[in-house]
C-alpha cells in the first residue's frame, strides 16, 4: 500500500470518528430534550387533570 493510500485511509478514519463523536453528542442532546419534554407533558397532564377535577366538582355540586 502506498503512503498516499495510507494517508487517505487515515483521513477517512479520522472523519468517521469525528462524525461518530458528533452523532453521540447529538444523541445526548436529544435524550436531554426528550426528558425535558416528558416532564413538561407530565406537568400539563397534571394541570389538565386538576382542571377536569374542578369541572367534576361543579357538575356534582361539590363546589357549593
Amino acid at each position: 500500500m502506498s503512503i498516499e493510500l495510507f494517508n487517505r485511509l487515515e483521513q477517512k478514519v479520522a472523519s468517521a470518528v469525528e462524525a461518530l463523536e458528533l452523532l453521540k453528542m447529538e444523541a445526548e442532546e436529544l435524550r436531554e430534550e426528550n426528558s425535558r419534554l416528558k416532564q413538561e407533558r407530565e406537568e400539563w397532564e397534571r394541570r389538565l387533570n386538576d382542571l377536569l377535577g374542578k369541572f367534576d366538582d361543579v357538575d356534582t355540586g361539590g363546589g357549593n
